[in-house]
């Protein structure tokens, strides 16, 4: 089969389009032709190591030499115990610990997995399991009337997190570029950021609540943004970042009435099947940036990392 694997940390530059053997479903697996996989940020940073914790497959190479992890297909073969699937079913679901989607096949464990409804097709299947989880688990706290901020907004989780928010009755501002401004409006964000022109941490009234998507400020700049009661949480960023905000964060927020913390995102389908429901019923729309062959990949993981992308990229190997 042929996937893009890398050996090395380091730019799109170190990915290669290879044919390798298609890897056998061991106990608890699916073997999945894969019909679409969906980029993440994720992605981006474990081809590059960095932050830090990008290196915990691999700390000088990659142990996981094939990317992607949010994978739509059709099940080929099962490994032993697998009692859920069976070859021939359509699944999709988040194999973020054996990755592999940028492939023809893919092994994702069965836990992973849920089957694909036939209202979505498998590119718009691909774009919910890990961005879903995260826009439904970062917009929880969310309420009617409360003057709400989503920072990185523009992306694949940002996208989701706008029109969750609305749903829930939030004033919603949405921070990305300025290429994202009018994306961001689309979605129905009452206000719109570019962050290159305005610092929402010092130029606006501070928020009720505030999902990070791209950390990389401080804890009191965070704090400065946040209404007395208010709550922030990032996902993802500068470990360094990540590490403040666990501790001098959690610090300044309790002496200052307000929380500031990590979201610790829960994975698997009871965490995103209730987004791919919204979906479905045509309350939340899925935005495709693109889609693209497995020769593009290089290119549409740096669309990703370099935050140009409006909503979410979709590889489609054959």
């Amino acid at each position: 089969m042929r996937a893009v694997v890398y050996e090395r940390y380091g730019g799109p530059e170190v990915l290669r389009v290879v044919d390798v053997p298609v890897p056998p479903p061991a106990e608890g697996q699916v073997l999945v032709r894969v019909e679409a996989t969906s980029v993440n940020l994720s992605d981006w940073e474990c081809l590059r190591g960095s932050p830090a914790y990008a290196r915990l497959g691999g700390l000088r190479a990659p142990r996981r030499q094939v990317l992607g992890s949010d994978i739509a297909g059709i099940v080929e073969a099962v490994g032993p115990g697998v009692t859920r699937f069976a070859p021939g079913d359509e699944v999709y679901g988040d194999g973020l610990d054996l990755k592999g989607g940028f492939a023809e096949h893919a092994v994702v464990r069965e836990r992973a997995l849920a089957p694909k409804p036939a209202g979505l097709t498998f590119v718009e299947a691909s774009t919910i399991p890990q961005a879903g989880a995260i826009a439904l688990q970062g917009t929880a706290g969310f309420a009617a009337g409360r003057r709400v901020l989503v920072n990185g907004a523009g992306g694949g989780s940002g996208s989701f997190a706008i029109q969750l928010a609305k749903r829930l009755g939030a004033h919603v501002t949405g921070v990305d570029n300025g290429d994202k401004l009018g994306h961001m409006r689309s979605l129905g964000a009452d206000d719109v950021l570019d962050y290159r022109r305005e610092d929402f941490t010092r130029d606006r009234e501070p928020y009720d609540a505030v999902l990070d998507l791209v950390a990389h400020r401080s804890v009191f700049a965070y704090r400065r943004a946040l209404a007395p009661g208010g709550t922030y949480r990032c996902v993802g960023g500068p470990a360094r970042t990540l590490l403040r905000v666990l501790t001098v964060g959690a610090a300044v927020g309790a002496l200052s009435g307000r929380s500031l913390g990590v979201l610790v995102v829960k994975e698997g389908p009871t965490h995103f099947e209730p987004l791919t429901e919204l979906c479905v019923a045509g309350d939340i729309t899925i935005h495709v940036d693109s889609v693209v062959g497995l020769d593009d990949v290089p290119d549409a993981l740096a669309r990703v990392g370099a935050g140009r992308a409006l909503g979410k990229v979709v590889v489609v190997p054959r």
